[in-house]
């Protein structure tokens, strides 16, 4: 296993992750995407932890906090092990302070999280959404807190704007408060998004990507072709409608090169697209996640080789789209000399 430094921390994570969504499997979404419980997720931390996958990755909103609870029996007996990162902003309950980032919401969301986890400390904490209702200064407080307490070791955002985030790392500089050294961020080859602002600011702040859904919500899995129609077990059927909107082109353009890279490499479709993101700027680790063993060990196969350049450069060329204003003049080379990646 591959371990790089997440961001600026000094903290080394592995290059895959495992993404726990599918433990629980309770909720509309949560359902369609898995339904593992207590005695599957041994299994499967045992393979991820024989393969050096120490990091597991879960939130106290995915299926109402069973997969925090289902992961911490799963780590029973082995959390030296393991690195755990979970995160808390978004709506667990119907009262008015069961959503967001107050010091109230922050405090009991960390506590809640610590008794299903089993554990008496979160490597990784997140922040799932910015809340722009708190200042920041009294959510970075509360956090520097729970750091200092030893109940939190590392911080991160998840699905900050590029704003929210600088404007927080700069309230950390101010005060003298711990800092965000993780950005919890949905990057693909069909959602690259993530470049054309967060990835900037992360190689200039030192914050390290932690990448969710890297097979873009399952589009990238190699069963999804050009002229067939979406196979039957597909879990898009069920979650289509929250997945970030792609073009049916631009998805067939990019499946197309998929393929072609890997019949060339004699890997499968979802291990070339990981491991494309594996050599991009600022990437710290993927989370992966699996419904079950095959998936799991299908996705390990991404690591222990590389793309060399062409094929790194079809596939840029395949999933590359127009950015907006004002980062256009970055993509198109007018100031390319300039930019401190090349999207």
């Amino acid at each position: 296993m591959e371990y790089r430094y997440l961001g600026n921390s000094g903290f080394k994570v592995p290059a895959l992750g495992f993404g726990a969504g599918t433990f629980g499997g309770q909720g509309p979404l949560f359902s369609a995407w898995g339904n593992t419980d207590v005695a599957a997720a041994r299994r499967i931390v045992d393979i991820c932890l024989d393969a050096g996958v120490s990091l597991f990755d879960t939130a106290d909103a995915y299926s109402s906090g069973a997969s925090e609870e289902i992961l911490g029996a799963a780590l029973k007996g082995r959390r030296q092990r393991a690195i755990v990162s979970t995160k808390l902003a978004l709506r667990v309950g119907e009262g008015p302070n069961d959503v967001g980032s107050s010091r109230q919401h922050l405090i009991e969301g960390v506590h809640a999280a610590l008794k299903r986890l089993d554990t008496d400390h979160i490597d990784i904490l997140q922040l799932h959404s910015f809340d722009a209702m708190t200042p920041v200064e009294q959510v970075l407080r509360t956090l520097d807190q729970l750091v200092r307490e030893g109940k939190l070791r590392y911080l991160g955002a998840s699905n900050f704007s590029g704003w929210q985030l600088m404007k927080s790392l700069a309230a950390s500089d101010r005060l003298g408060l711990e800092r965000y050294v993780a950005n919890q961020t949905y990057y693909s080859l069909i959602g690259r998004d993530y470049e054309w602002e967060l990835m900037p600011l992360g190689l200039d702040q030192g914050v390290g990507a932690l990448v969710w859904s890297p097979l873009g919500w399952g589009r990238l899995t190699g069963k999804i072709r050009r002229g067939q129609p979406l196979p039957q077990g597909s879990r898009l059927h069920d979650t289509a409608g929250f997945a970030p909107p792609v073009e049916d082109e631009r998805l067939y353009r990019v499946v197309d090169a998929l393929e072609d890279v890997a019949a060339e490499t004699g890997k499968t479709v979802p291990q070339v697209a990981i491991n494309w993101l594996l050599q991009r700027p600022t990437v710290a680790s993927v989370l992966i996640g699996a419904r079950d063993e095959a998936q799991l060990q299908q996705n390990l196969g991404a690591l222990g080789w590389q793309l060399n350049e062409a094929q790194m450069a079809r596939l840029d060329a395949a999933s590359r789209v127009t950015p907006a204003y004002p980062y256009y003049p970055y993509w198109n080379g007018q100031f390319a000399e300039r930019s401190p990646v090349a999207v």
